[in-house]
């Protein structure tokens, strides 16, 4: 986990059909000898052929930004893949602690930054909301703090499916929605608790000001480009189909530098690495807003230091999946380098961390408040649906900016 706190990359050149067949394959690929029945043929996969066939092989950033984000056909744009009954599940869906104690995180950011008359709640990628409503509901229970504090909750979201759940979750039912698709702010209402909500498409459409700024389980989503080392110098990993199946795809290598090498590090010793662009442009973002009207920034994910190699991976019905197997239907992330992001925020804000996720919330008193709602479940004679080791949250970690 990292925080932020006070104190773009254009498209890469068409590579050449005469790619290297990669000599690398990934710790999380399948063997390349799955039976035709396992690899269908998705609306998504057609999509990605046409594309590779009229352009040429495309960056595994461009593969990701298209299987995930695609306006027709992308994962994350019409489903909701939470939960049991999805491909995955975070933090907020296991317990209600997780943004309870973010809650009181938040609260005690804005008093010891001087108690501001307003501040903004900006969530990034808040799937179905459970973590917003669950740190609002802390906001209404210390209401007599924030009293004298106008809040308005800004929340970004790209998927159209999400954006409804998320005002199910959150907002009064007796307040009619405010509509407009063509708008950079397309939706608003008003929380169960009063409170101004919007949607947007993008960061940089939220208006400035005073704010804090929550990202979980955002950026491990974000386009990642590959890179392989070999004596030629670093090749990147594109994606091509494969000559001997017609309707398969594979990795192979460029077969001279890309332009998104100038993304590694000079003194770089692993002999595989990925690195975000986007994550570095978001991350100059927040620290230009936090630089200039105030705030904090509080990122959790999966991540390193940068001392990680190949993380790329996929997610299907709570199981690893082959990144290249009937794309559109299965979650890709990549943990995120945490020494990129502190890279991006220097000099302008300070940036604390990243901890471990369990580390920052013992911190924040996890297991006070886990025994107060395991003696209530008792004393109502209500069995817990977790136990305290399933309430152990995953080794996610936090970096914390203002």
């Amino acid at each position: 986990m990292t925080v932020l706190v006070r104190s773009g990359v254009g498209p890469l050149c068409a590579v050449a059909r005469a790619a290297i067949p990669s000599i690398w394959r990934g710790k999380y690929f399948s063997s390349g000898n799955e039976p035709a029945e396992n690899n269908p043929v998705t609306p998504m996969l057609r999509h990605l052929m046409y594309k590779i066939k009229s352009t040429g092989p495309i960056t595994v950033a461009e593969y990701m930004k298209e299987v995930l984000t695609n306006p027709a056909k992308g994962y994350y744009v019409y489903r909701d893949m939470l939960g049991e009954q999805g491909d995955f599940i975070t933090s907020p869906e296991i317990s209600q602690i997780f943004g309870e104690l973010l809650g009181i995180w938040f609260i005690s950011e804005w008093m010891a930054t001087g108690k501001s008359t307003a501040f903004q709640l900006v969530e990034l990628g808040p799937g179905r909301g459970t973590l917003v409503g669950d740190i609002l509901r802390v906001f209404t229970q210390l209401g007599s703090v924030l009293k004298n504090c106008d809040i308005s909750v800004h929340l970004v979201e790209v998927s159209q499916k999400l954006s409804e759940i998320q005002a199910l979750t959150l907002t009064e039912e007796k307040v009619p929605l405010e509509r407009n698709a063509g708008s950079p702010v397309y939706m608003k209402g008003v929380t169960k608790s009063g409170i101004p909500i919007s949607w947007y498409r993008h960061l940089h459409d939220v208006p400035k000001g005073y704010s804090f700024y929550l990202a979980h389980e955002f950026f491990d989503v974000l386009p990642v480009h590959k890179f392989q080392k070999t004596p030629q110098g670093w090749r990147e990993v594109f994606i091509d189909i494969d000559p001997q199946v017609s309707d398969k795809l594979r990795f192979v290598l460029a077969p001279s530098a890309t332009p998104a090498e100038a993304f590694i590090q000079h003194d770089e010793t692993r002999d595989h690495v990925e690195v975000c662009p986007d994550a570095g442009v978001i991350i100059e973002e927040l620290s230009q807003r936090i630089a200039l009207t105030g705030g904090a920034a509080l990122v959790a994910d999966y991540g390193h230091d940068g001392t990680k190699t190949d993380t790329f991976r996929g997610f299907c019905g709570h199981k690893l999946h082959d990144v290249l197997i009937a794309p559109g239907t299965a979650d890709l992330t990549a943990d995120v380098d945490f020494s990129y992001l502190r890279r991006m925020a220097q000099g302008k804000v300070a940036s604390l961390g990243p901890i471990k996720q369990h580390t920052f919330l013992k911190n924040m008193g996890i297991d006070v408040r886990l025994k107060v709602l395991l003696d209530k479940s008792f004393q109502l004679g209500h069995f817990p649906l977790q136990s305290a080791q399933e309430i152990k949250i995953k080794e996610t970690h936090f970096i914390h900016c203002r």
